[in-house]
């Protein structure tokens, strides 16, 4: 036997975290079932497969592959370190996808590795969106370096061979920088996670990008500074092959991360061929996609969304004031479109989520609760998002504000969207917070669920499914103090989890203390879906449950907008509502 054969292939472990973040009680925010997977590290998992396929590191060279995403699954930092010695330290973590408010948490992983000698890198729109826009040392980047942490900036197709390979040899370098030169995507490794990842996640669902960028100038937006404004995408031969890998792992549920899908010049290719894996070939899909406040317009659009599976949609509504739409560069949504918008899908019984901003510049509480009445009588929207307007660093708003030296919160864990973290002309900082409070408590009040609920049965929307994103969505922020899209099923921590700087926890009453808090909160939780569920069982059950209307799913033509508060409380909203009025009689010849 030859002399190659005889000796043991060496193992290059590869590990990929995506860090969660430090919740208020100082606690990594972790989960027995997260809501939502990552596709930053699904990403990078389907281009290291194909990596590993073809034997980027020689012939002699296996490459272990391990994702980790620390919302559903503890990052054991003294197991990783073990393994990697066992193996001389002849190997990679990296920290992928970190965004703003997890790069504490991510250099608070890093560190214990650097001081065992392990290689580390960490990418995502934190670091990328810095080195884009910012001079390349600012918001704490510069921690990296200290700790030799390698930067990596732009996206890792057709480079991830390089990191791959200079890891190896023990010379990463100490900055990767592809910004300028974004790759396409077309005909590249697909995501991917293996099933063990998957289930982790409620509903057995995992993600995919059709594309990439985005063409639209949103002031509060990163994507387009990180990503690009020129959009890239994947073929619908990429889409099918993806969706036949995951189907063989009995999984069918996708969340499409593209930030608006409707703008995939290949959007009528690619759902022709997901109508066709779905009505011919047998597999069940379910979808969420993001879409702009304009996408009823394209002809097909939203009728092939439905046959080709999808079930949830989200849309970037933001505000209902014209003039916080101009000041945010949001010139692409039209309050006078966004009825006619959200009927076309409630018209094919699709769940509308939306996202709604609160601290831009003409915000003030009693705005801000005035536009959520508005909001609950006159727009057919299922689930309202709230999020607090934030500088994230990687865009125009953060850079303005860091070139003037204007102050902003200096702790990185609170860009999470729900923190304030600057200041506002019209809100104090106590008012900016206590709105966003009461905001969630304004939309979910147990008489507008019920409405929901009757306009659900009416459009036929799956009750089951908003009945538990409505259970979801009024309890998180007070149950467990995190935004819906960060809840999961079951909030877990550990003592090692800690943030540094904060006290420990004697074990003698950190687990029984835990034990009872999750029974209680447990408790609660099935108590209201039972509630909502016994509700959502009577009203589908009512004969008359199709004849149901209200103000927000009554067909308002143009004649009749002054009826509508939304077209009518201000100056800039009588003046849209007239402009659009204007448009219609010029274009049908009218007047």
């Amino acid at each position: 036997m030859s002399a190659s054969v005889l000796q043991p292939k060496r193992r290059f472990q590869l590990v990929m975290i995506k860090p969660s973040h430090y919740g208020e009680d100082g606690y990594v925010i972790r989960w027995w079932r997260a809501t939502i997977p990552s596709n930053s590290l699904a990403s990078l998992y389907g281009i290291a497969q194909e990596s590993l396929a073809r034997r980027v590191l020689g012939p002699d060279v296996e490459i272990d592959i391990e994702a980790i995403d620390e919302f559903s699954a503890r990052v054991d930092i003294s197991k990783l370190v073990a393994r990697l010695s066992r193996h001389d330290n002849f190997g990679l973590i990296m920290l992928v996808g970190v965004q703003s408010n997890q790069y504490p948490r991510a250099l608070d992983i890093a560190r214990p590795l650097r001081d065992a000698g392990i290689q580390v890198v960490i990418g995502g729109f934190h670091v990328s969106g810095c080195l884009s826009m910012l001079d390349g040392s600012a918001v704490d980047l510069d921690a990296c370096r200290a700790m030799k942490v390698s930067l990596f900036a732009g996206e890792a197709e057709g480079r991830f061979d390089t990191i791959l390979r200079d890891a190896a040899a023990g010379r990463l370098e100490p900055i990767y920088n592809f910004l300028k030169d974004l790759p396409g995507i077309e005909g590249t490794p697909a995501p991917f996670l293996p099933i063990e990842n998957v289930r982790r996640t409620l509903g057995l669902s995992t993600s995919f990008d059709a594309g990439r960028g985005c063409p639209y100038q949103c002031s509060f937006c990163t994507i387009i500074n990180v990503q690009g404004r020129k959009s890239r995408f994947r073929t619908p031969d990429d889409i099918e092959a993806l969706v036949r890998s995951n189907w063989k792992q009995g999984i069918c549920k996708y969340f499409i991360t593209d930030d608006n899908f409707a703008r995939n010049k290949h959007w009528e290719e690619i759902l022709d061929r997901l109508i066709w894996l779905r009505e011919s070939q047998g597999i069940p899909l379910g979808l969420l996609i993001q879409v702009d406040t304009l996408c009823h317009k394209i002809p097909n659009f939203v009728e092939k969304a439905k046959r080709a599976g999808v079930t949830r949609v989200f849309i970037g509504l933001e505000n209902i004031n014209p003039d916080n739409l101009l000041a945010a560069k949001k010139r692409q949504n039209k309050i006078t479109e966004y009825r006619k918008m959200l009927l076309a899908w409630k018209d094919h019984g699709i769940l509308t989520l939306a996202g709604y901003i609160l601290g831009f510049p003409a915000d003030t509480p009693d705005s801000i609760r005035n536009d959520i009445a508005i909001i609950q009588r006159e727009l057919p929207i299922d689930i309202l998002e709230f999020f607090c307007l934030t500088p994230l660093p990687g865009s125009e708003d953060h850079k303005n504000l860091w070139t003037i030296q204007t102050p902003m919160d200096p702790d990185l864990n609170n860009y999470d969207l729900e923190h304030v973290c600057a200041t506002h002309s019209r809100m104090s900082e106590d008012e900016w917070k206590a709105i966003y409070r009461e905001a969630w408590a304004l939309y979910y009040t147990p008489e507008h669920m019920r409405t929901l609920l009757r306009r659900g049965a009416a459009t036929g929307v799956n009750l089951g499914s908003l009945v538990k994103l409505l259970m979801t969505f009024s309890l998180s922020q007070r149950l467990e103090n995190v935004h819906p899209l960060q809840w999961g099923v079951i909030r877990l921590r550990h003592p090692s989890e800690r943030r540094p700087g904060l006290s420990a926890e004697s074990a003698f009453w950190f687990w029984p203390r835990l034990t009872i808090e999750i029974a209680g909160k447990t408790a609660i939780a099935l108590a209201a879906l039972s509630r909502l569920a016994v509700q959502g069982i009577k009203i589908s059950r009512d004969q008359n449950r199709l004849k149901y209307t209200d103000q927000a799913l009554s067909r308002v033509s143009d004649d009749d907008a002054d009826s509508l508060q939304l077209l009518t409380q201000t100056s800039s909203a009588k003046q849209s509502a007239a402009h659009q009025k204007k448009i219609f009689n010029l274009t049908h010849g009218v007047g």
